[in-house]
């Protein structure tokens, strides 16, 4: 066998190599027992983006409006401390943010239904150090939402 192909190419990655090769690694979710697709199956990585941008935006306007008096650093440290209560408060009591509200996400817990006040600072901390966020794993699922054993799915 080639060593190519059981690494993967730098463009392919070792995912797609393994795939060639007849690893079957199934849908995004289908461990967590999600649907493939509609209601209820994991949120797709743009739509989230998307929605971390509008939150974001969202906070930089109030930041930048009410506190922040011109300064844009000050801007963004008052837009990190908006969004962390933005994300407790909205994720915590209707399961979104207003951002996953306009593009149709919900967080919940793994097994369904609404994450505890805990799980939810954790997750939101985590996700205001951005770090976690950014280590996935094959369900697409971001460190912050595996260790607050949370899911980001759609309506």
């Amino acid at each position: 066998m080639d060593n190519r192909q059981a690494i993967g190419s730098w463009l392919s990655g070792p995912r797609a190599a393994a795939e060639e090769m007849g690893v079957d690694f199934g849908y995004r979710g289908k461990r967590l027992g999600l649907p493939e697709e509609g209601p209820g199956s994991m949120a797709p990585l743009g739509r989230r983006f998307g929605a971390l941008l509008i939150d974001w935006a969202l906070c930089m306007l109030i930041a930048y409006g009410l506190f922040a008096r011109g300064d844009q650093q000050a801007a963004g440290n008052w837009a990190l401390g908006i969004f962390l209560v933005l994300s407790v408060l909205t994720v915590g009591t209707i399961g979104c943010t207003p951002g996953k509200r306009i593009l149709g996400i919900r967080v919940v817990a793994e097994g369904g239904g609404r994450l505890g006040l805990g799980r939810v600072v954790v997750r939101s901390v985590l996700l205001c150090l951005a770090v976690p966020a950014l280590v996935w794993d094959r369900d697409g699922r971001g460190l912050h939402d595996r260790l607050a054993r949370a899911v980001q799915v759609r309506i």
